[in-house]
């Protein structure tokens, strides 16, 4: 079967993925995306931007026919400057550079319209200090603090602790993995990464919220007598909803990739990558998790419960029955004369029915001898004969 073929089926329903029997296989997947991202974190680190450690930014407008190498030259060397980071903001240049006192800015302005050709009134500047960079920090920390524990109080009241526990876990593996894949990117991260990142939680959690409220309607009627427990329960739950999540998914990443991809790289548009870069991993991690990761844990914290235990239990002896043993046999038995015995009219024994020849049965199955050829019976006569005429 090909790959439309079984994409196809997903999407129609007719295939029932078995994601919560294999969750050493999705966690293992997530380790490795995590000690990446913390490797990314360690070792290439978060490029801050301004608003966060300090510094002087140069808005340069009217310099479209400038390149790159002509703005950061043009900045380069001047008060004492190196390396400053150069961008393309529409049809201006953004340069950011250390922290520079007012006679520094002037210089820097003053250099860099002669070395362009544009008026000094075309280059406006901007000085951030780092004390206003620590604040956004702050809140921001407090920001997610706060979203964290207004969520874990919705999900306990609505649902249940157990999924308010998966929900989280799911929430710090989508962060480490956006964080990780970000600091190797080396975008910088600004106000607006930190609204992507926020964006992103907010959106795996109506993921897994979805999730959640259709495996707890599956679940709810499950008792010690149910047929099945409540890992295959909450499959069928998953299943349901997996052409939702995905189609959810696609629906919302489309137009971040254009953003991402297209208006970056065609437009130009240089400002945006920071917050579409953070929407874009963090949708498709936050659609992963939900799905591979705070299912499966949901239901191994559920299968140490007591009564799903026992439902577990239960489901065990009843397949262990000599009655569900004895069933399965006749099955297996008729199962395998149907694949394997050729067709024949004659019995094993070589006698045939007629004969009175009786075929060897397996123990508890019981054969219908049917007669083959003409009844042998003898006439009746006719009706004035059985009548006692002549």
């Amino acid at each position: 079967m090909g790959l439309r073929a079984v994409i196809s089926r997903i999407y129609r329903g007719e295939i029932s993925a078995d994601i919560v029997g294999k969750p050493r296989l999705w966690y293992s997947i997530s380790g490795l995306l995590i000690v990446f991202s913390v490797a990314g974190l360690l070792i290439q680190g978060l490029n801050f931007g301004v608003e966060f450690k300090g510094g002087s930014v140069f808005t340069i407008n009217k310099a479209k026919s400038a390149s790159i190498e002509d703005v950061r030259g043009a900045v380069n060397g001047v008060a004492g400057i190196h390396d400053p980071i150069v961008q393309k903001a529409g049809d201006a240049w953004r340069v950011t550079t250390r922290s520079l006192e007012p006679k520094q800015v002037a210089e820097v302005k003053q250099d860099a319209s002669k070395k362009l050709n544009v008026s000094e009134n075309d280059i406006s500047t901007q000085v951030v200090g780092a004390s206003w960079g620590g604040e956004i920090t702050k809140k921001a920390w407090q920001a997610l603090i706060v979203f964290m524990i207004l969520i874990i109080g919705y999900l306990a009241v609505a649902f249940e602790w157990r999924m308010a526990v998966a929900a989280m876990v799911a929430l710090l593996h989508d962060l480490i993995i956006t964080a990780g894949i970000y600091a190797w990117s080396g975008f910088e991260v600004t106000p607006a990464t930190l609204l992507g990142f926020l964006t992103i939680l907010g959106y795996s959690l109506y993921d897994a919220v979805v999730v959640f409220d259709m495996i707890k309607e599956v679940t709810r009627p499950l008792n010690s007598k149910s047929k099945i427990t409540y890992s295959e329960a909450a499959n069928q739950a998953l299943s349901s909803t997996l052409v939702r999540s995905l189609n959810t998914s696609l629906v919302a990443i489309l137009p971040v990739a254009a953003i991402l991809f297209i208006g970056t790289t065609v437009f130009g548009a240089g400002t945006l990558k920071d917050l579409s870069l953070a929407l874009f991993v963090g949708m498709i991690v936050g659609t992963y998790s939900s799905i591979c990761v705070a299912t499966p844990l949901l239901v191994q914290l559920k299968e140490r419960e007591p009564r799903f235990r026992e439902l577990r239990r239960n489901i065990a002896e009843r397949e262990k029955s000599p009655k569900r043993q004895a069933k399965a046999a006749k099955q297996a038995i008729a199962t395998s004369e149907d694949d394997d015995t050729p067709p024949s009219d004659t019995p094993p024994s070589g006698k045939t029915a007629s004969d009175g020849g009786q075929s060897e049965a397996p123990a508890g199955v019981t054969l219908k001898v049917v007669q083959q050829g003409p009844r042998q019976q003898p006439k009746r006569g006719t009706r004035q004969q059985r009548r006692g005429g002549k």
